[in-house]
């Protein structure tokens, strides 16, 4: 691969042996190390490849063994610059992208952040921001152990920065301390029940912390208690002497009926849209805002919509300068009439969405008892589903105050 780039630098031919003594002419380009390469007869002659200083030493060899040389093609750089001699601007042009890239080259044009979980990607860059550290700054005035150094003194959950340099990106890998950011979680958690959200049989109760209060079987009503945060502490009398208090915690299968109804009128209103319509491009930065074109229009029934990119060069450095496009299009009104098959479709669509998303959400759908009625103006699809979810909510755990009874005064005593 190198050894054809230096030749394609340097220039190179491919040329004919003609004569009686071809084989002589070989040997004498190899006594005076003319390196000769890709050879290959052709008819009762050669042909070969042959760098340009080689090819100017060919000429006392040529009279020598009386051979022609015949040039077949020109290979290299050389060549092509003296192809395109007269096109300056081309050259020009080509010379600027080049040392255009080279300039970029040296700058940090990208800011990429892996390995963050609580804190944004938004966050840290901001604090880089006010530590000079930003994307379009020159790659030399970029410190990696000094970045690493201030990340981890500023943000006490990360425990472990890499900051490195890939081209013109800056890699920068934090690890968080997952401890940290439970104990947190814990803090802010409130004292809390759990209740029934729907009415329906209990299936599965896997309880973490509280107290369940009903069984796999029991029969519950919406508002019903299932796992109580309050947790009684008792004596060996078997009477309570405190409460702990914690924030319940567990999975609560109820298997419920949910009711299901759709509607769809048989007759509608279909958009027919039309070849008029008006588009206004516009450019936008954040002090001013330059439209061409209008979307003035006297369209009795139009669409608008509009479209709009940002410029950015890499993954989070966006310049303050935006583009895009607002079209209005014109469109009539025409009256259509579903057929039963076409209802039928949409609404047996629109139901296995409906179940598919709540699949997605770990529903679990036992029995679908949902038809298809068509009455005057509509078709309706109603019924009712079987499910096993997890229908609870949380809500604030009473407070009970236990009565210190090592105060009372026993009766008789004075």
């Amino acid at each position: 691969m190198l050894l054809s780039i230096i030749r394609y630098i340097r220039g190179y031919l491919r040329i004919q042996i003609i004569g009686y003594s071809p084989e002589r002419f070989l040997n004498l380009c190899s006594r005076r190390n003319i390196y000769l390469w890709g050879l290959k007869p052709y008819r009762n002659n050669y042909e070969m490849f042959v760098s340009i200083k080689g090819f100017r030493k060919l000429k006392p060899i040529i009279r020598k063994t009386k051979t022609k040389v015949v040039i077949l093609n020109r290979y290299g750089l050389p060549f092509f610059l003296h192809k395109y001699r007269k096109r300056k601007i081309f050259f020009a042009g080509a010379l600027g992208c080049i040392i255009s890239i080279y300039i970029m080259s040296t700058f940090v044009w990208n800011i990429h952040i892996e390995g963050n979980y609580s804190r944004t990607d938004e966050v840290i860059l901001e604090y880089l921001e006010r530590t000079s550290v930003r994307h379009g700054m020159k790659k030399s005035d970029i410190d990696c152990a000094q970045i690493a150094k201030d990340i981890r003194k500023h943000f006490n959950d990360i425990i472990w920065v890499s900051a490195s340099i890939e081209g013109t990106r800056l890699i920068i890998q934090v690890k968080e301390n997952t401890d940290t950011i439970k104990e947190e979680v814990s803090k802010d958690q409130t004292v809390t029940d759990l209740i029934a959200s729907e009415e329906g049989e209990v299936v599965k109760i896997i309880t973490r912390t509280g107290v369940p209060s009903v069984s796999v079987g029991d029969h519950v009503k919406k508002g019903d208690l299932l796992v109580s945060g309050r947790v009684e502490i008792k004596n060996d009398a078997g009477e309570v002497t405190e409460y702990r208090y914690q924030s319940a915690d567990a999975d609560v299968y109820i298997k419920t009926t949910e009711r299901y109804e759709a509607s769809l009128p048989i007759h509608y209103e279909k958009k027919v849209y039309t070849d008029k319509k008006k588009t206004q491009i516009f450019i936008r930065t954040p002090k001013h805002l330059w439209k061409l074109g209008t979307v003035k229009n006297s369209y009795k029934n139009s669409e608008s919509y509009t479209s709009q990119e940002q410029l950015k060069l890499g993954e989070n450095f966006y310049f303050p300068l935006s583009y895009g496009k607002n079209v209005v299009r014109e469109y009539t009104l025409k009256k259509e009439k579903r057929s039963e098959r076409e209802l039928q479709e949409i609404l047996s669509g629109n139901f296995a969405a409906f179940c598919e998303e709540l699949e997605k959400k770990g529903v679990e759908i036992i029995e679908k008892n949902v038809k298809i009625y068509k009455e005057q103006e509509t078709a309706v699809a109603k019924g009712d589903l079987i499910l096993i979810k997890q229908a609870y909510e949380r809500i604030d755990t009473e407070m009970i105050q236990i009565e210190d009874k090592s105060q009372e005064t026993p009766e008789g005593v004075n």
